[in-house]
């Protein structure tokens, strides 16, 4: 199958491409940097150095790659954990949720991609006071009211309703737990829900294949968000994990 795979050199991305390669797909993943494009060219990866903002020349990355699959993994978020550097890029990683979204949207439209695959959050539904009690379920209402994080949910919201309000397009959105593993800002969980970057790889990879349109929680076993509907649609297990990395 081929594949378009927005942000392939990110945290997930670099987990997934050992996973869609294996797997026999053809890839090609997007960049803004030449240095990461030769690392994805040497990983098996059909490297396209581009700004998703760059509407035209993303138009014309996915017209030439023909996929049948579209990945949004893109964030705009800094490498090493810093509050202040993270909140700082908060109104940058709603850019590309918001506008990112449209011009991956637009393209895969004009590209006839089928199915679309993008990552959102589980870690920001409404507290327990305010919905009576967790597991959180897919349909409870994020929490677009809480000041620290509304820029980065109503981001997130404004993404979710583009993939899944085109009826031209099959919608998957993964609502992941707060990453850690290989790559991310934390090696091991720091808080919940949590998950794993090579769970978290896995579900983008199962979502490819399998589930209906709709929303889908991502995250470890531990009881804050229900990950019942992603184990019976997608087959997501929160233990799974990669034997090697390709890009170490």
């Amino acid at each position: 199958m081929r594949v378009f795979l927005a942000g392939a050199y990110g945290a997930i991305g670099r987990r997934l491409i050992p996973l869609l390669v294996k797997a026999g797909h053809e890839v090609t993943g997007t960049t803004r940097s030449p240095e990461s494009a030769e690392k994805l060219a040497k990983a098996g990866v059909h490297p396209a150095v581009l700004d998703v903002f760059d509407a035209p020349g993303l138009a014309a990355a996915v017209r030439s790659a023909a996929p049948q699959v579209m990945i949004h993994q893109l964030t705009d978020l800094p490498r090493e954990f810093d509050q202040a550097r993270v909140s700082a890029a908060y109104p940058a990683n709603a850019r590309i949720r918001i506008e990112g979204t449209r011009n991956l949207i637009t393209a895969a439209q004009r590209a006839c991609v089928r199915r679309f695959i993008v990552q959102s959050i589980a870690f920001a539904y409404a507290p327990r006071t305010q919905r009576g009690g967790e597991p959180h379920q897919e349909t409870d209402p994020l929490n677009s009211d809480d000041p620290m994080r509304a820029v980065t949910v109503r981001g997130a919201l404004e993404m979710e309703q583009q993939v899944l309000g085109d009826p031209t397009i099959d919608g998957i959105v993964l609502r992941y737990g707060l990453l850690y593993g290989p790559g991310t800002w934390h090696m091991t969980a720091i808080r919940k829900p949590a998950l794993h970057v090579d769970a978290a790889a896995h579900a983008a990879l199962l979502a490819m294949t399998r589930g209906a349109r709709g929303i889908y929680n991502i995250a470890d076993d531990e009881g804050l968000v229900s990950i019942a509907k992603a184990r019976a649609q997608l087959g997501f297990d929160p233990q799974f994990r990669l034997d090697c990395d390709i890009f170490s």
